[in-house]
């Protein structure tokens, strides 16, 4: 079976065709600038291929992907009619989705009661299907929600303390993000364990975006993320965990109103924020490095951030048999994963030096012999997720 895999953005739009089976990678790319001028940027192979064309709307993105895939100098398969199915990223599903579904009219409506709670993502998310439905009417589309792996969260854990009558009627609660991540990081280490059951592991997805679970038994019962990104840890751009009397004060000082408040929140804070030269780690830990001290400053704020709830979600696990580290920066960063790790000793969890220093794509190891509890970093791979949910779905293997 040959799966489209679509994320679509608010102006881009990421792709992949893959067989969920074997797990080829057939073709990956990315459309940027939607709306603006268009630059597709298509990988197959050993080949990339760059096309600079107009992509007045998402419409047109997709139209010219799927061209590229039958028809350019980067064509992969014979006919449109090779793929079976199509899967999306979907950013919300609230609490009606707590796992992939087939998409239908129904799911498109119930999507879009949802936009409140993701403004920014599920619009686009819902144009994709419909594009994908216009494009290639008779294929199926699945939708394979962020927030699906989440749902298994106990209330106490995804309340918030405020009236009831708060969740009752808006749904305001704890949701959590990069779910398909923190379910194939999860499922991996798992399998990488000696112990099979009552498996506690908790996995820290750190990129621009980044988030913390807590996974019992497969399941996740805590998350740093809540209702929308911005909750949790600090990221690249997301000022993280700040009270509400800070943000209140911010706006009076400032005069700003809620969504310029939002503003400076999602898109002004976090590492650019406190560094003030980048929202890329690579470049702070470089200014680190060159002796600037707001750079060393956002470098240890980001590590100790993720130490805090690595810590309470041993408390809330009971103890840990795996801590994680996925994501652009939980991958590549040795010395976020030295710091986080930095002290862990009496939780069981003692990274070696040498193992964490060694760079490899692949998922390792990099605790001590005499570490109890194992240290794994895992190259997260969400598409697969979405692909094989697709394949499953659309086979009748899950219903």
């Amino acid at each position: 079976m040959l799966v489209f895999i679509l994320n679509a953005g608010s102006s881009s739009l990421k792709y992949q065709l893959m067989n969920p089976v074997s797990k080829e990678v057939l073709a990956t790319g990315l459309c940027e600038r939607i709306g603006i001028d268009g630059v597709l940027k298509h990988e197959f192979g050993d080949n990339k291929l760059t096309l600079e064309v107009s992509m007045p709307t998402h419409k047109e993105a997709i139209e010219l992907v799927l061209k590229t895939l039958v028809e350019s100098e980067g064509k992969v398969i014979n006919s449109i009619d090779d793929i079976d199915a199509i899967g999306h990223r979907a950013v919300h599903g609230g609490e009606e989705f707590a796992s992939s579904v087939m998409v239908t009219p129904r799911v498109i409506e119930k999507m879009k009661e949802l936009i409140p709670l993701a403004p920014l993502h599920n619009p686009a998310n819902i144009m994709g299907m419909e594009i994908c439905a216009e494009l290639m009417p008779g294929k199926p589309n699945v939708a394979v929600f962020d927030t699906a792996f989440h749902q298994t969260m106990p209330d106490y854990a995804y309340m918030y303390a405020l009236p009831y009558d708060q969740y009752a009627k808006h749904g305001i609660r704890k949701y959590g993000f990069h779910g398909t991540s923190h379910f194939f990081v999860s499922n991996e280490a798992k399998g990488m364990l000696d112990k099979k059951h009552n498996t506690r592991i908790i996995v820290c997805h750190l990129g621009n975006g980044s988030s913390v679970s807590a996974v019992l038994n497969g399941k996740c019962i805590d998350t740093s993320m809540g209702l929308t990104p911005v909750q949790g840890l600090m990221m690249g751009t997301r000022a993280g965990d700040v009270g509400a009397g800070a943000i209140s004060y911010m706006m009076s000082k400032e005069n700003l109103s809620i969504d310029q408040a939002l503003d400076v929140m999602n898109k002004k804070s976090g590492i650019l924020g406190i560094s003030g030269k980048s929202s890329d780690l690579r470049e702070v830990l470089q200014g680190m490095q060159d002796g600037d001290d707001r750079c060393r400053l956002a470098v240890e704020m980001v590590a100790y951030n993720i130490k805090k709830y690595v810590g309470a979600y041993v408390a809330a696990l009971d103890g840990v048999d795996a801590l994680c580290f996925t994501g652009g920066i939980g991958e590549n960063s040795s010395l976020i994963r030295e710091i986080v790790c930095a002290g862990l000793d009496g939780m069981g969890l003692i990274i070696d030096p040498t193992k964490n220093n060694r760079r490899r794509s692949v998922a390792r190891d990099i605790a001590t012999n005499s570490s109890s509890a194992r240290i794994f970093v895992i190259p997260t791979n969400e598409e697969y997720v979405i692909a094989n949910d697709t394949y499953k779905i659309v086979s009748g293997i899950e219903k």
